[in-house]
């Protein structure tokens, strides 16, 4: 295993971090958790030097905790830093606080934290958290030693990232979604290099997109990029080498649910670095990335050109749905997301077929079709 600079700590994390959200389960329940085989997967990784683990309230249906408080039985939690994260959404009021956190220990069976974080802050979770005070309530429970150091979880746009960034003298950690198709999303390279200028240590989620970008063997186009380089890797090797290249990503979290994928990935931490990668091994990322792009079938750059619309549908924002889920043969995955995360009003079913939007498309898009064929696939069952 490589270790690496964890932020301002004196302390180095493993390449490879062990995020407890992809367990394996039982008849494909995520609530129910396969314990015996989850263990085995997170001890093996423990035993190879990965020192870093991570959980969350509602991972697994509220099931993850537990199974990893049982995993770090028997010796297991003197080896690593443990994570786990408040949940932002069920925050109301200051008395959750040490409500959630207790319960949290409860469920982990421990009396120490090394890292809290705020999970999924966005604008709106942010300014209720300011408003509640958490500053505070955090710094008296790490001054107790109930846990070490506060960090993050971030979902938003990048200036809401800045704000929080800066916003809290004492973060420890900023945990972001970032990979080589996902450059500028979210927090994005931008907000990568602004926490590691200030000192945080950057743990990365969703290195390889939901296991998108790891699909062996993957969509044509990009089959024939990755068969240019000498290079013996996986796709997912390449995107794990891709972000360990870096010198400000502090580890890279994966959600393994199989002891195949323990043991692949434990070898490629095993040859990680910074500076890894030639010249032409990022250019031909850069192919790739390129080639998914080509994969989705409506040529939106999003202009938004087209908004507002007249009836409130979110054009950019369907289309970016349906692209993803083309390129990366992702359906389960956007659909859960236009009929859960979009509002109804928003949606592409509320078109009235006014026209206004096609006037002004300057990639001349024939936006009213793509609105009906995007519902109807979006809204068909999961496949």
């Amino acid at each position: 295993m490589q270790y690496r600079k964890f932020g301002s700590l004196d302390w180095e994390v493993s390449a490879l971090g062990f995020g407890a959200m992809r367990l394996p389960v039982l008849e494909g329940d995520s609530g129910q958790i396969d314990e015996p085989k989850a263990i085995e997967m997170i001890r093996y990784a423990i035993d190879a030097g990965v020192n870093y683990v991570d959980t969350a309230w509602g991972y697994h249906r509220e099931q993850s905790e537990g199974l990893v408080g049982k995993a770090l039985k028997d010796g297991y939690r003197e080896k690593v830093r443990l994570a786990t994260k408040m949940p932002s959404w069920l925050v109301k009021e200051a008395a959750d606080f040490d409500r959630l956190l207790e319960e949290q220990m409860r469920r982990l069976d421990v009396d120490y934290l090394d890292f809290y974080l705020l999970h999924a802050l966005n604008a709106r979770y942010w300014e209720n958290y300011k408003t509640l005070d958490i500053f505070s309530w955090a710094e008296k429970r790490m001054s107790e030693g109930v846990f070490g150091h506060l960090g993050f979880s971030f979902h938003d746009d990048y200036p809401i990232f800045e704000t929080i960034v800066n916003g809290y003298e004492n973060w420890t950690i900023a945990q972001i979604q970032y990979n080589y198709a996902d450059v500028n999303y979210q927090a994005g390279q931008k907000g990568l290099k602004l926490a590691a200028d200030k000192g945080l240590a950057v743990v990365v989620m969703e290195p390889l997109r939901g296991g998108r970008i790891a699909k062996n063997p993957p969509p044509d186009p990009v089959a024939r990029l990755w068969a240019k380089s000498d290079r013996d890797w996986t796709p997912a090797a390449w995107a794990f080498h891709w972000l360990w290249d870096q010198p400000e990503v502090a580890t890279t979290l994966s959600g393994m649910n199989s002891m195949a994928d323990v043991e692949e990935n434990l070898a490629s931490a095993s040859q990680s670095a910074v500076g890894k990668l030639t010249d032409e091994d990022k250019a031909l990322v850069g192919e790739v990335r390129k080639a998914y792009d080509s994969l989705a079938p409506i040529p939106c750059t999003q202009c938004e050109y087209c908004l507002p619309c007249p009836n409130g549908v979110e054009i950019p924002r369907v289309f970016e749905l349906y692209n993803d889920a083309a390129a990366y043969d992702a359906w389960g995955h956007a659909q859960w997301q236009y009929n859960n995360m979009m509002k109804a009003e928003a949606r592409a079913d509320q078109c009235i077929e006014c026209g206004e939007c096609e006037e002004v498309c300057p990639q001349n898009i024939e936006i009213i079709d793509w609105l009906a064929k995007a519902h109807e696939r979006l809204t068909a069952s999961v496949d």
